[in-house]
C-alpha cells in the first residue's frame, strides 16, 4: 500500500500530494474550489456535525472524539474507507483537513484508521 498522508488544505499543492480527498463535511474559508486541486471531497468520512460541534477542537476531549469519530466511521462508512484504501494500493493519497491544530484533529484518526483498516 502507498503511504496515506495528512495535509492542511492551505498548504501549497505538490504534485507529489497523489490523490487528494478533502475530508471536511464544510468548505474551507478562503479556499476558492478552482485551487483546491481535488481529486474528491468526501462528506461521508468527515465527523457528523453533532461530534464536530461537540469536540471543538479542544485537545482534552481528543481522546474520546477519536473514539466516537471511529465508531461513526466504522458504523456508517466502511465501503468508503475500503475504497480508498483500494486507492492507495495505487497511489499515495492525502486526505486535506483544514483545521488550524495539526496535532488535534479529524485527519490524523482517519489516517490511522484507514493504515490500520483490516476489512
Amino acid at each position: 500500500m502507498k503511504p496515506i498522508v495528512i495535509k492542511r488544505i492551505y498548504e501549497m499543492y505538490n504534485a507529489d500530494d497523489g490523490y487528494r480527498i478533502l475530508t471536511d463535511r464544510l468548505w474551507p474559508r478562503g479556499v476558492k474550489k478552482e485551487n483546491a486541486h481535488l481529486d474528491e471531497w468526501n462528506k461521508q468520512i468527515a465527523p457528523s456535525t453533532e461530534l464536530r460541534k461537540w469536540f471543538d477542537h479542544q485537545p482534552e476531549r481528543l481522546k474520546e472524539f477519536a473514539e466516537r469519530y471511529r465508531e461513526e466511521l466504522l458504523q456508517n462508512a466502511v465501503d468508503e474507507l475500503k475504497r480508498i484504501r483500494q486507492i492507495a494500493a495505487k497511489k499515495k493519497v492525502t486526505l486535506l483537513y483544514a483545521a488550524k491544530d495539526s496535532d488535534c484533529n479529524h485527519a490524523m484518526i482517519l489516517r490511522d484508521l484507514l493504515n490500520s483498516f483490516a476489512y
